[in-house]
């Protein structure tokens, strides 16, 4: 585990302590009891064409800020318009700027399955995702060594939630797949040097079994992007600097998609 990527699951389990004391499990439990069921991801991404996850995303630790959002869910809304099949939001609050509190408006705003992407490593997170109004959550096999992927895989489920469990090697693949996940997400991203390769999408997507949807996550900036991803066999791409920083998302995944 990076220095980086170590310094951020601890600042989330520090984050769910005290997230536990204010509210406990069985209370988050009792709200989502009485809650509808989530919206599917997985379906959302299942339709014919190139499905886009459009990011609510503030700042990065290798771009820093990335474009003013004023209201996250006005952004959202013109993804939804400009057909994102889902909407991803950044939660997590020291490098990325982001919190629960915009995918509460998001999630007022949206009808399109919404993913909370943030570096959950406590099963509590995943009833906190749940009555935030998430429908998925991403799981990041980098942060979740042993049994912890499966730990917090069954987390989701039990919670109502889906899980988009992200890699970003060979090793991270097979442990993706041996627990099961049916969506798989890409990270084209080296979580040590924070350097971009396309070609890691290209090279983990062809190993990506039939059965199972694959996420192309970062590095995708312009329509040739898309493209060549798109021929190394995805489907599906999770995509936020690109668009906060477009001037007009709409428009943008129009052209993507078209």
């Amino acid at each position: 585990m990076s220095d980086f990527l170590a310094k951020v699951v601890a600042e989330s389990r520090e984050r769910a302590a005290a997230g536990k004391r204010e509210r406990p499990e069985a209370e988050l439990r009792a709200l989502v009891a009485a809650m509808p069921p989530v919206t599917s991801l997985l379906a959302a991404l299942s339709f014919p064409g190139r499905r886009f996850i459009a990011e609510v995303k503030r700042a990065s630790p290798s771009k820093g800020d990335i474009g003013p959002i004023a209201d996250p869910a006005a952004l959202a809304a013109s993804y939804e318009a400009g057909g994102a099949a889902a909407i991803s939001v950044l939660t997590e609050p020291a490098h990325f700027k982001g919190s629960l509190a915009d995918l509460r408006v998001v999630r007022l705003k949206i009808r399109a399955p919404i993913l909370r992407k943030d570096f959950l490593v406590d099963p509590w997170q995943a009833w906190e995702a749940r009555v935030a109004g998430a429908d998925a959550a991403l799981l990041i096999v980098a942060a979740l060594p042993g049994e912890r992927l499966r730990e917090m895989a069954s987390a989701l489920a039990e919670a109502g939630l889906e899980a988009l469990v992200e890699v970003h090697d060979d090793a991270e693949l097979e442990a993706s797949l041996e627990c099961g996940a049916p969506i798989i997400g890409v990270n084209s991203r080296n979580l040590k040097t924070l350097a971009v390769d396309l070609a890691v999408a290209e090279r983990l997507g062809a190993r990506i079994p039939r059965g199972v949807t694959g996420v192309a996550e970062s590095g995708i900036k312009t329509t040739s992007d898309v493209e060549r991803l798109a021929a190394a066999g995805f489907r599906a791409f999770l995509v936020g600097e690109a668009l906060v920083a477009s001037g007009d998302p709409a428009r943008t995944l129009r052209e993507w998609t078209a």
